[in-house]
């Protein structure tokens, strides 16, 4: 039998911000950062277009469609991980955040292979511009997730009680908060290292 839904979500408050304050000041800090990635980027890629399109055609497309997906899917096991912990459902909630993390474990394997791979044909960040700032950016990205990983391990432990309080609601919230702007990031820069131009 599953636990009661939290009052909050017989009256849901609209106007309530999910997660705590202090996740959206990281949130938007990080974005900032990364912003400044994305212009690097976008005049890397103007600078010189014929050499951007040369060093982006070595990238491994399929497997950056690859963790595209697998992303944007642990965003969706992860939003529905948290309706599950809302309506007091915690086996699917368990569930999900662990469909969650397995989809963040694939990520960062797909990761790995195409590292390797790059590397074994001679694309090093010390190659060029375009590989200095691919191993940077994604690298930096990979970080995130692997960060994230252990944010949703945490996750796990409160979707695994019977009832949740506000504040675990809240806790939950801010991980899948953080575990979205991971999704968004990546896919800002899988348009502009695999698809631009």
């Amino acid at each position: 039998m599953s636990a009661p839904a939290l009052e909050s979500d017989r009256s849901p408050d609209s106007t309530r911000t999910p997660g705590e304050a202090g996740i959206w000041v990281f949130v938007l800090g990080d974005m900032v950062v990364f912003a400044v990635c994305f212009v690097v980027l976008a005049v890397t890629y103007a600078h010189d277009r014929a050499a951007y399109a040369l060093d982006q055609d070595a990238l491994h497309l399929g497997l950056g469609i690859v963790n595209t997906v697998v992303l944007v899917t642990s965003s969706l096991t992860m939003a529905l991980a948290v309706r599950a912990a809302r309506l007091g459902h915690p086996r699917a909630a368990v569930r999900l955040v662990a469909a969650t993390m397995a989809g963040a474990v694939v990520f960062v394997a797909v990761k790995v292979v195409e590292y390797t791979d790059l590397v074994a044909a001679g694309h090093t960040a010390r190659s060029d511009d375009f590989f200095l700032y691919f191993f940077t950016f994604t690298g930096l990205h990979l970080l995130h997730v692997v960060i994230g990983l252990c944010v949703l391990g945490g996750v796990l432990r409160i979707v695994r009680r019977p009832v949740l309080g506000r504040a675990d609601l809240s806790l939950v919230e801010s991980g899948a908060s953080y575990w979205h702007m991971v999704d968004l990031l990546w896919l800002v820069l899988f348009g502009l290292l695999y698809t631009l131009g």
